[in-house]
């Protein structure tokens, strides 16, 4: 047991971080198109997974990481694996996570894509297998670091109820995500179970509440930012649950697809209600440019919790240095000391099989910049 509470003491405290996904290698986006036109077996498919898996955790490795995740190697998107495991949803396909108006630099542009019309859950919710056991057990067995799980926020999936369609099986938002959540917390336990140490929840939904018309998209559902705030909350700490030998983070972003993101504005409107009233340790939030706001939400950030901050982009190959990064871990510490802080990528490197518009060397560069920095910083 002693030892056990010693590396959940060490994930706690781990200064450089990783947020979950990599660039998937080509030869298993491929694989992915194959298989899907019944051209590659499974067990075919399935070999070609675990090479990327593999591939992913050498990534992290050689750049230095004492924690990793698989990559998200085996999701078409980072919130998808709910709906590959579970019956109910009806029609839907990768752009049931593409839709929004995205902005981007002028190398990317902007993109705008309508949310599909035929998006929504028609049945009730019936688990025909674990989300991410396979993901956390392979990846497991193939280093000595600790693994990190990612799981989506419960109520990231009001996207997929529809007052039109899914009246039959769930008449208010409120049954359905509660299914939701209840099949998240059993996953929850099942990961516990089997030895997880370290799980994240990703949560940008909170965040696309800042803009006036994705929160108009969402208190149309029946919530207002209020309810948002406190029944989203209460939901994901319902997933979260009691589990003292495990590390919890919370990840919370302004979308991030292809290199374009959703929303801008400070955190202030949030800080208060959700830094204080989630149960993770570990706060994980979205600080690579001028669209995130200043440091000084961080002042919310309860003595009980560590604030990892985003400083190193995943949407550009801009190289940050080390003396930039301390510098603003330095800025950042005059609202949370130093030695509840620490760092990470912003977001993924591929929120979606599309991946963004920087190489894989630099993504490597970048996690091993991380590293590097935390080093520096913290010895």
């Amino acid at each position: 047991m002693g030892a056990r509470l010693a590396r959940v003491k060490r994930v706690v405290s781990a200064r450089a971080d990783i947020v979950g996904s990599l660039l998937r290698p080509p030869e298993l986006l491929e694989a992915r198109e194959r298989y899907a036109a019944g051209d590659l077996s499974a067990a075919g498919f399935k070999r070609i997974e675990d090479r990327a898996v593999d591939w992913a955790i050498g990534l992290q490795e050689r750049a230095g990481l004492s924690v990793v995740t698989d990559g998200e190697m085996r999701r078409e998107s980072f919130q998808s694996q709910l709906v590959e495991a579970v019956e109910g949803f009806g029609e839907y396909d990768i752009d049931a996570w593409l839709w929004g108006e995205w902005h981007g630099s002028e190398t990317v542009g902007d993109k705008t894509t309508e949310r599909p019309q035929t998006l929504g859950v028609v049945g009730r919710l019936r688990r025909r297998r674990h989300l991410s056991v396979e993901e956390f057990v392979y990846a497991r067995g193939r280093t000595e670091r600790t693994v990190k799980v990612t799981l989506p926020s419960p109520s990231m999936y009001a996207n997929l109820w529809s007052p039109e369609l899914s009246a039959s099986a769930y008449p208010t938002l409120d049954l359905f995500l509660e299914d939701v959540a209840q099949i998240l917390r059993e996953e929850v336990e099942e990961l516990v179970r089997l030895g997880a140490e370290y799980i994240q929840l990703d949560a940008p939904h909170y965040p696309l509440l800042l803009d006036p018309k994705t929160r108009a998209f969402y208190e149309g559902l029946g919530w207002d930012l209020y309810r948002w705030m406190s029944r989203g909350i209460e939901l994901d700490n319902f997933v979260i649950g009691d589990h003292p030998d495990v590390t919890f983070s919370f990840h919370l972003c302004r979308g991030n697809q292809g290199s374009r993101w959703l929303v801008s504005g400070s955190y202030e409107p949030l800080a208060r209600r959700i830094f204080g009233g989630i149960n993770a340790q570990r706060l994980m939030l979205e600080y690579d440019d001028e669209r995130s706001g200043d440091f000084g939400p961080l002042s919310h950030v309860p003595e009980n919790k560590v604030a990892v901050l985003g400083l190193v982009t995943t949407k550009t190959p801009r190289r940050e240095t080390r003396q930039e990064l301390e510098a603003r871990l330095h800025e950042a510490s005059r609202f949370v000391p130093l030695e509840r802080l620490a760092l990470s990528p912003q977001c993924g490197f591929a929120t979606s099989i599309i991946g963004n518009a920087i190489s894989v060397e630099d993504e490597e560069y970048k996690l091993r910049t991380i590293v590097e920095t935390a080093e520096q910083v913290w010895g």
